[in-house]
């Protein structure tokens, strides 16, 4: 994914679509993952990872992170990238 992308569209299961902000972009290992937030949310109250994948058609494609170790290491990054404690 470009890292110079603010927003992205995304499409619920009802096929409603809603414009996300891009918190932030970050690799773990192999793996990108993007951290976003509703455009209508304040202060990201609503912040969801999402993992980057390749389709087999070579597109990308946005995966909740649903695996809870997986999830720990997403937010543990997250949390490292935006701790107020940088020395």
């Amino acid at each position: 994914m470009n890292n110079d992308i603010d927003t992205i569209m995304l499409y619920d299961e009802n096929g409603t679509e809603t414009e996300f902000k891009v918190v932030v972009k970050f690799d773990i290992e192999e793996d990108e993952y993007v951290i976003v937030s509703p455009m209508d949310a304040q202060d990201d109250e609503l912040a969801i990872a999402l993992k980057i994948v390749k389709e087999e058609d070579g597109s990308e494609a946005f995966q909740t992170v649903e695996d809870e170790n997986e999830f720990e290491m997403v937010a543990e990054a997250y949390n490292t990238l935006f701790s107020e404690d940088v020395y």
